[in-house]
């Protein structure tokens, strides 16, 4: 067995997630995101990870999104990482809770100009009557922002998986893969492997 067992499965995910940096030709901090809306139907999308620490695993979005309701109905998600150069993923499930406005603020600024301008244009998962219509917006938005900086719209922000359960997976010749789990209970990280 090659997966490690650290006292924290962060620690596991930074080594996995820098390799990945160094290796993926793609976004290596693209992950799957799925939820459960109000109905109880599940969805899944693609998000990028924006933030890994020990309180949890951060994305942002625009808080009027199909996401954002379904994570308002049903404050529970699942977060998966692939990375094919690797042959490895790691699985995240847990609670799901907003950021302060300070680390989203702190994150915005960050973000290009362009990217800041499109969270104030698109009004996200709504629908589109036309291309027209986005290009219309997004130069109405360039326009009223030209001469300031792009404040942080009051409709985005970020979420924070908080991990009760961290799966690492890794590629084994004959399908006989490795599967290393960590179970957060109280603050305590416990972990056990699976079968493939």
């Amino acid at each position: 067995m090659s997966i490690p067992e650290h006292p924290h499965p962060l620690a596991t995910f930074k080594i996995w997630y820098d390799e990945a940096g160094r290796s993926e030709s793609g976004l290596p901090e693209a992950m799957a995101l799925a939820t459960v809306g109000p109905a109880g139907t599940p969805s899944v999308r693609m998000v990028l990870l924006k933030g890994a620490d020990e309180r949890g695993f951060v994305f942002y979005t625009n808080m009027e999104s199909r996401k954002a309701q379904d994570l308002s109905a049903n404050p529970q998600a699942a977060l998966c990482l692939y990375w094919k150069s690797l042959r490895k993923q790691v699985r995240i499930e847990g609670a799901v809770e907003q950021v302060g406005d300070d680390e989203a603020d702190d994150y915005f600024e960050c973000r290009p100009r362009d990217a800041q301008i499109g969270a104030w244009a698109s009004k996200q998962s709504r629908v589109l009557t036309s291309a027209g219509e986005l290009d219309r917006d997004v130069a109405e938005h360039e326009s009223a922002f030209f001469s300031t900086e792009v404040p942080r719209p009051n409709f985005w922000s970020g979420y924070r998986v908080v991990p009760e359960r961290i799966e690492f997976w890794e590629e084994r010749p004959n399908r006989l893969h490795e599967r290393l789990v960590y179970v957060n209970a109280n603050g305590a990280w416990s972990t056990h492997r699976l079968y493939p």
